[in-house]
């Protein structure tokens, strides 16, 4: 059904909006895009960033709701001539809600978010990945635990509850844990030795927490060999990456008024403000050659001088933000078809701003409520224009003329549900040689507790099948006993913002070796499940 049609359709049923009628159901979406100045492409071995996190929305709306802040997509980079086939693999993640969180408030999570070749699997951190069935992993062993303080939840990375515009530091440098490999699961290609390493700056965390193990991204090659050597296991990184906020779903309705003007009603969506009324959202985008890490590293491992794990940055660059921006987000209904769509008139009352050659902001008109270090967009928009030039303003109402169906309307799924566990297997790589101690449990803010299992870091289920021999295991297990021992967590390791305050990780997720397992060993979730009431 084309737009216009629709909301005439609407409009027809009565020039006034029965409270009897229901608003049809609609949502919000689409990107808000950061600029920024390109680079060298020499600049491929990684990247690190400062950005916002805040609550989207007062109240997680239910399960439909999808959207995450601001973050990037990390793709192998490819020379020579443009391919037909896009070759879809990357490292994307960041901060935010999604549908399939079970256990969501309205502080944002953070999932590390690799994709295998055209989603073949996906990987969000340690034991999850594409659904929960145990006997179709799909990335759910991609990625290994490295760091022993710090405990990561299926579910997602917690930040501490009540962030609201706290700046979290992340970002991906390859690590040469591995060795490169000539076969791949037996079969002729090779796999590289490109571990990507995530690295976080909070102000309770600072260091390496997670890595991508190199067959992840190279599996798939064993039944295209022509595609062998294309990806993140062995390609640089393309330093010139997007930079966007990704909107799937804001619950809206949408209805007319007395006029007959069509009208919608978005979620109450907020951004953080500072004392200034800035929204400051991203700062530091930086990328990295290889060398800001990779070979003192290697030289480490070679028995080499201690390599101090602060990514040079001499080796890196600070990508410029021009202070300009762009948005699609879009209000509509599930009837309306894509190319119908109409946008909302973001231009008309939030003005992207550098606040610094390398920080992003918008700054936000009088239609905008601020208090509380936050600012509320406008609740109400009208459809006004046709065609191409159509957009949703803002509208002012008051309570008397906002139609009763729009005023009542949902705007969400808020029914009370207990979330289905997530349970690890029991037996096979979960077993043998199985945990060393445990279990303990992390109750963490968002109504979770968390059981965990130490494990010594070679025999954790994801090496165990990651195409590794056993060997390659032990080698493997004694270069991330030198990171434990001079790598600790509250040492420097990206380089640090310049303006805001760090976010915090949920405190729960924090914890200690027990006594005797303090190097070469790590925290693995096992189950996680809501807190019984």
């Amino acid at each position: 059904m084309r737009l216009l049609d629709f909301l005439a359709a609407i409009a027809a049923t009565s020039c006034a909006f029965p409270a009897a009628l229901p608003a049809q159901e609609g949502q919000m979406d689409g990107y808000l895009g950061v600029p920024n100045g390109r680079v060298d492409e020499a600049f491929g071995g990684g990247f690190s960033m400062y950005v916002a996190a805040w609550p989207l929305l007062a109240r997680h709306p239910g399960p439909n709701f999808q959207t995450g802040l601001f973050g990037t997509w990390m793709h192998a980079r490819l020379d020579g001539e443009k391919r037909e086939d896009k070759l879809y693999s990357d490292i994307e993640g960041g901060l935010g809600w999604w549908r399939d969180t079970r256990f969501p408030t309205a502080t944002p999570k953070f999932i590390m978010g690799g994709v295998a070749l055209d989603f073949a699997a996906w990987a969000n951190g340690p034991g999850a990945g594409k659904g929960r069935d145990w006997s179709k992993p799909n990335g759910k062993y991609a990625v290994v635990q490295l760091s022993p303080w710090v405990v990561w939840p299926p579910d997602g990375l917690n930040l501490k509850q009540g962030t609201s515009g706290e700046l979290f530091g992340y970002g991906y440098l390859p690590l040469p844990l591995t060795e490169p490999k000539a076969k791949t699961n037996g079969v002729d290609v090779p796999t590289g030795n490109q571990c990507w390493t995530l690295f976080l700056d909070t102000a309770t965390f600072h260091g390496p927490v997670t890595f991508f193990v190199p067959y992840f991204f190279s599996s798939e090659t064993t039944a295209r060999p022509e595609l062998a050597g294309l990806f993140l296991d062995t390609r640089p990184a393309n330093p010139n990456r997007a930079l966007q906020m990704e909107t799937q779903y804001v619950p809206a309705a949408v209805g007319t008024l007395a006029d007959g003007r069509t009208i919608a009603r978005i979620a109450p969506t907020r951004f953080p403000i500072d004392a200034n009324g800035d929204s400051i959202l991203v700062h530091r985008i930086t990328s990295y050659r290889r060398d800001a890490l990779w070979n003192a590293v290697g030289r480490w491992f070679a028995g080499g001088p201690v390599a101090d794990g602060r990514i040079d940055p001499e080796h890196g660059i600070v990508h410029d933000i021009p202070g300009k921006g762009w948005s699609t987000w879009r209000i509509h209904t599930p009837a309306v078809q894509k190319d119908q769509r109409v946008a909302v008139d973001w231009q008309g009352f939030a003005t992207p701003f550098a606040a610094d050659a390398h920080t992003f902001g918008y700054r936000f008109g009088d239609v905008v409520r601020k208090d509380a270090g936050l600012a509320t967009l406008p609740e109400f928009f009208v459809l006004e224009g046709e065609g191409k030039a159509a957009r949703w303003r803002p509208l002012t109402l008051a309570a008397a003329d906002v139609p009763a169906a729009l005023r009542d309307a949902a705007l969400g799924d808020h029914a009370q549900r207990t979330p289905e566990p997530y349970v690890t297997p029991t037996d096979g790589c979960w077993a043998t040689p199985g945990p060393v101690a445990g279990p303990f449990e992390a109750r963490l803010g968002d109504g979770s507790v968390v059981t965990y299992r130490w494990y010594r870091f070679a025999d954790q289920p994801a090496l165990q099948n990651a195409d590794l021999t056993a060997a390659d295991r032990e080698q493997l297990q004694q270069r991330v006993e030198l990171l434990h021992r001079h790598w600790t967590k509250e040492r420097a390791y990206l380089p640090p913002p310049t303006r805001g305050r760090l976010a915090e990780l949920d405190p729960a997720l924090l914890v200690v070796p027990p006594k005797g397992f303090e190097v070469g060993y790590v925290p693995i979730a096992t189950r996680q499940a809501a807190i019984a009431k």
